[in-house]
């Protein structure tokens, strides 16, 4: 991933960051990157394996840490479920098939959240079975829920795409499973990639500049509009306060509380419940203010692929509150 996936939010990486001890995971970085060995001698002790594949893991509490260490060279795809909930086993089950064909180009981390609370606090966890990649100790996906076998297998392939030239392990992991890498010739626009890493940095005002340049010569450049949107709802949710959503609840004709509280919900990934209070919003102003909601949730869809769901039911229902 180039740059964070809005739906992954500010609030769950500010809470991993919480978690986990990154200074320590910088001072091991250099040398990490500097070797490609795999992440079934670097794993930790700690994390029992479950027999077949040493990069799959079941994590505690105290293994936590050690074991998200090992991002800084795979990524750690971490299941949060527990034993209660049968969504959780099927996917378990899943991402445990693809872990073992994986050759440890990454590692499945499986944490029951009845044993150990503690992650799932730390994760920000709303419901099971919840999904993170972590790369370089930071998240940087998630979803929420089962999802079919062939739709998992794509996501862990597009984590692998984006990652493969920053962590050395998924290579190395990739050559034990015998699995092909076909190398493109790429030639990456300096100016996108100038706006990634000033992204990444966390400089948004920076990334919302060089955007912007690119789309005033080339309006149509799908690429710098998506990176606009990302970096200024990057912006936006890096200084909200998620308790604007009890106060927006309040004052239902604060137009200011309830555009905030909006971003707020998408950050904490609530993103149908986002969409629902500016839907609502809309219905009950009018003039510049029901203008100025419907643009804001606009600016929202745009953060998510168009054939998202629930992007598709707000927009219907959008149409339905205007017309």
């Amino acid at each position: 991933m180039t740059r964070p996936d809005p739906r992954k939010t500010a609030a769950l990486s500010a809470a991993l960051s919480g978690a986990v001890d990154l200074g320590a995971l910088k001072a091991r970085a250099d040398a990490a990157r500097q070797s490609a060995a795999s992440p079934a001698a670097a794993a930790s002790p700690a994390a029992a394996d479950n027999g077949s594949a040493p990069w799959i893991v079941d994590v505690t509490e105290a293994s936590f840490q050690a074991v998200v260490e090992q991002s800084l060279q795979v990524p750690v795809v971490v299941l949060l479920g527990a034993s209660y909930s049968p969504e959780s086993q099927q996917l378990a089950a899943s991402l445990t098939r693809l872990a073992q064909s994986s050759g440890g180009s990454w590692i499945l981390a499986r944490v029951d959240l009845e044993q150990a609370p503690r992650i799932g606090q730390a994760f920000g966890v709303q419901s099971v079975p919840t999904t993170v990649a972590v790369a370089a100790g930071q998240p940087i996906d998630a979803f929420a829920g089962p999802i079919d076998d062939a739709e998992l297998s794509a996501w862990v392939a597009r984590l692998l795409d984006a990652l493969r030239d920053r962590l050395p392990g998924i290579r190395a992991g990739e050559a034990r499973a015998g699995v092909p890498v076909a190398e493109e010739d790429v030639v990456e626009d300096p100016r996108i990639v100038a706006a990634e890493e000033a992204f990444e940095r966390g400089d948004y005002a920076a990334a919302q500049g060089y955007y912007s340049e690119i789309l005033a010569s080339e309006p149509a450049n799908e690429l710098a509009k998506e990176g606009l949107a990302q970096a200024r709802f990057a912006e936006r949710a890096e200084s909200v306060d998620p308790a604007v959503i009890a106060k927006a609840d309040g004052a239902l004709d604060d137009i200011d509380a309830q555009l905030a509280a909006a971003d707020a919900q998408v950050a904490l990934q609530q993103v149908e419940e986002a969409f629902a209070r500016l839907v609502d919003a809309v219905r009950r102003v009018f003039g510049e203010d029901r203008d100025r909601v419907r643009q804001h949730l606009v600016g929202l869809f745009e953060l998510f692929p168009a054939d998202d769901p629930r992007v598709a039911a707000a927009r219907r229902n959008l149409a339905s509150a205007l017309y």
